[in-house]
């Protein structure tokens, strides 16, 4: 199965050429094996190049599809070889819907376990209340994109928006039904059921 990453080298017109690694989203520290002597690692980055001369941001919504790819490694070889390692965080559930928006979060091999548990609860504690129908899909969904910006700094994007227009584009999440029949689905306008029915009872007792 492997664990994807994306390794982007930094070519003196600051684009970059961008290569593959079947198993570099491992434990980041492909990041200590890129260097001068070693650009490539010693194969475990292939030579074929993926995409040349493309731009950082569109590296992520033309390239980093956040449900295959697990790091994105910059390297600058101008600078010694510098590598810059982000984690990708998938902001979206298993079920099949808006499945392209994610996030990279700057990390290294010391920090990569405690991110990925930090956001692994995150994720998990909202798909639950979610299912549980505590909170919609919607909220659930800007409250993980809010912590991961805040907290760890993190940089959101929408995978595949580059394919079809010239630049990313603003992106909100759908709204969407809640999952519990519980009185508290949204319609169009953003007022739920329980607002309709209050509603209702105040023209009831008016009469």
């Amino acid at each position: 199965m492997g664990h994807r990453a994306l390794v982007a080298y930094r070519r003196p017109d600051r684009l970059y050429d961008v290569r593959y690694s079947h198993w570099g989203g491992e434990d980041l520290s492909l990041a200590d094996r890129i260097t001068e002597s070693t650009p490539l690692a010693e194969g475990v980055v292939d030579a074929t190049v993926l995409a040349g001369s493309i731009a950082r941001d569109r590296i992520l919504v033309d390239l980093l599809d956040p449900c295959v790819h697990e790091a994105l490694y910059l390297v600058s070889p101008d600078d010694d070889y510098t590598v810059d390692v982000y984690r990708v965080c998938w902001l979206e559930w298993g079920d099949g819907r808006d499945d392209g928006r994610g996030a990279i979060v700057r990390a290294d091999p010391a920090r990569d376990g405690e991110i990925r548990a930090w956001f692994r609860a995150v994720k998990t504690t909202l798909g639950d209340a979610i299912e549980m129908g505590a909170l919609s899909r919607r909220a659930a969904q800007a409250y993980l994109e809010s912590r991961i910006c805040e907290d760890e700094d993190g940089i959101v994007y929408t995978f595949g928006n580059g394919q079809q227009h010239g630049e990313s584009l603003p992106y909100t999440p759908r709204p969407d039904v809640w999952l519990a029949e519980d009185g508290r689905r949204e319609d169009a306008t953003g007022r739920t059921d329980d607002d309709r029915d209050r509603d209702r009872d105040g023209d009831e007792n008016r009469e």
